[in-house]
């Protein structure tokens, strides 16, 4: 074990200590090359449980303050996977007080997380996949700025319609990430930093030298990144929300969220026979109940169809 500082506290750290070293705590995280979305949740869900702390007095290093904003979250109204998300930042955070001994031990060790709830995410349907792609269609006569916006966002879906890309990895990507020739996309940092190459099919390619194509005109042609916004800036993960969002609504999609790209992806492999270890490597997963998690809306559907197709009743 790392020997603790002479000037390791207790504790009891105030708010106002708590809120100085999380910036330290963020050059830790920068260090390990997390993602700007982590990042983000991380900062986040620290920052809000700081300020509560301050509303209502309480200690920030105390597992009954932790429990009590968690509480409040859950009174508030929000999912338990956005409670438990907000708990997990801050017990990390704690977690690299005690081992920089900033304080004497670890107070959240072995507390416990929110349930979760077992929500069931239904995949889009090909017509709902079909409105949103034709909802990516530069409108005639559209100026090339424009054109390269809905351009950009037909390449996005269509890549993670087909890929079942983290909207996250798709937002990283980077110019010579992407092989038209080959077809493929490689994903540098995916969830837990690991790397991958996912292929797709001829409609994306299509979509992607289109695209490609109108970018040679942005005055930002010359960047590294795949993706580019409208004000100069790189685009983002809240750009692609955003984007894709707009989309959406004009589809008549509701209750979208990009990661319904990632559930439509993998039940759209499996619904056409594709393997489950193919649907894990391409998709980023290394666990068997994640696979589950993200096919459950469908399965019985698709069970249905190969029993079918199986006709064990034919003797």
């Amino acid at each position: 074990m790392p020997s603790r500082p002479t000037n390791s506290v207790s504790a009891d750290l105030t708010v106002a200590d708590a809120e100085s070293l999380s910036a330290s705590w963020m050059l830790a995280l920068r260090a390990e090359r997390k993602s700007e979305q982590t990042l983000k949740i991380y900062g986040e869900g620290v920052r809000q449980y700081l300020l509560w702390c301050t509303a209502q007095h309480a200690a920030p290093m105390d597992r009954a303050s932790l429990n009590g904003w968690v509480a409040s979250l859950l009174e508030a109204g929000l999912a338990g996977s956005t409670a438990r998300a907000r708990q997990l930042a801050v017990r990390r955070f704690s977690d690299w007080l005690s081992t920089e001994g900033e304080i004497d031990a670890d107070p959240f060790l072995g507390i416990k997380a929110p349930k979760l709830d077992e929500t069931v995410i239904e995949p889009l349907s090909d017509d709902q996949l079909r409105a949103l792609v034709k909802a990516c269609q530069p409108p005639k006569g559209a100026d090339a700025k424009v054109a390269l916006r809905f351009r950009r966002d037909e390449a996005m879906v269509r890549l993670m319609m087909e890929t079942g890309m983290r909207a996250g990895e798709c937002v990283a990507l980077e110019l010579a990430d992407i092989d038209l020739a080959k077809q493929t996309a490689i994903v540098r940092r995916g969830k837990g930093g690991k790397g991958r190459t996912v292929p797709f099919g001829p409609d994306a390619a299509l979509a992607l030298d289109r695209y490609l194509r109108q970018r040679r005109h942005h005055r930002l042609a010359e960047s590294t990144a795949l993706w580019l916004g409208d004000r100069g800036k790189r685009f983002s993960y809240d750009a692609l929300h955003k984007s894709l969002g707009e989309r959406a609504q004009a589809a008549g999609i509701e209750g979208f969220h990009p990661h319904r790209l990632r559930h439509t992806a993998a039940h759209r492999w499996l619904a056409a026979g594709g393997s489950e270890g193919g649907l894990m490597a391409v998709a980023g997963w290394t666990r068997p109940d994640m696979l589950m998690r993200y096919t459950k809306a469908q399965a019985a559907a698709r069970a249905a169809d190969e029993a079918r197709k199986l006709n064990l009743g034919e003797l």
